[in-house]
């Protein structure tokens, strides 16, 4: 600073009183993000892994050890593990059976719901048509409606037409309640592709049909994948609607092994098995997609 008299003085610089110390919800934040905190997660996962470990263990005993102690006691005596409940379910032709309608069921379930919501969330994103936004919120509404709300309803209607009892009926089932999720999260996900990008694809000649398989398919990968994992397990998992909509011939695995869990007494070396089977499926499936599963809601998270 220059004064009247020539002379130059110094402004002294403004300093900045230092922290003496930290807030308690400093010090609890760098605490939850310490190794400790790390260590019990881990500990918490293994904890809840337990029911599955006992589950195939209890699969791989004889019924009369399974009978006589818990399944921790192959610890101590590995040689009551074998492989006789396994090849026993094989031989049961209502496991079997029961177990091909649940891949019968489930694949087309999954597909249907995600071809048909995939073409319908493009359309819905990025097609003109009269009355688009009504329809839309009326499909999202569809949200809202409870699965027992319609099942009597639905079941009066299959036995008319001559599809309740079928696996086509439980099909159709999964498919109608499956398909307004489906619209919903890729229609939303599709809107965030670039219009140019669209429009670029439009002038070198793609029609619409082209430009969904060959754009918006391949950048809507996560979402689709991550669709088709929930469509999967919810369908795997269902025993409501196959109870009401199967009969002997086409119900699931689900079914099966409830109505298995009548006779415990006789055939517990048959339910572990099974149980471990219709439980390993859908575990397999989620870890073989589980990088586009993460994209997927990573990505609409982003959006």
């Amino acid at each position: 600073m220059t004064t009247d008299a020539g002379t130059v003085t110094r402004t002294p610089p403004v300093t900045v009183p230092e922290k003496t110390g930290t807030s308690l919800g400093s010090r609890l934040a760098s605490g939850v993000s310490g190794g400790i905190v790390r260590v019990f997660l881990l500990l918490v996962g293994l904890f809840w892994l337990v029911p599955t470990i006992g589950l195939l263990l209890s699969s791989l005993r004889r019924p009369e050890d399974m009978s006589a102690s818990g399944w921790w006691k192959v610890f101590s005596e590995p040689s009551q593990l074998t492989v006789d409940s396994y090849q026993k379910l094989l031989e049961n032709s209502d496991i079997t059976n029961s177990l091909l309608n649940t891949v019968l069921i489930t694949v087309p379930a999954t597909l249907l719901v995600v071809v048909i919501g995939s073409l319908a969330g493009y359309a819905f994103a990025w097609m003109e048509f009269p009355g688009r936004d009504w329809w839309f919120l009326g499909t999202v509404g569809l949200l809202v409606v409870p699965v027992q709300v319609a099942l009597i309803p639905i079941a009066e209607l299959f036995g008319k037409i001559g599809i309740f009892g079928t696996v086509f009926g439980v099909i159709l089932f999964h498919v109608g309640f499956g398909l307004p999720f489906a619209v919903f999260l890729l229609r939303n996900f599709f809107a965030e592709i670039p219009r140019e990008l669209l429009e670029a694809a439009r002038l070198d000649g793609a029609g619409e049909l082209r430009l969904f398989v060959k754009v918006v398919m391949p950048l809507g990968g996560p979402a689709i994948a991550s669709l088709g994992i929930f469509q999967f397990l919810w369908v795997w998992n269902d025993m409501l609607v196959a109870l009401v909509f199967s009969d002997s011939g086409s119900q699931p695995i689900t079914v099966a092994l409830q109505t298995q869990v009548r006779q415990f007494g006789n055939n517990i070396d048959v339910l572990a098995p099974g149980a471990f089977i219709s439980m390993v499926i859908p575990l397999a499936v989620f870890f073989a997609f589980q990088r586009q599963f993460v994209s997927g809601v990573m990505a609409g998270a982003v959006k």
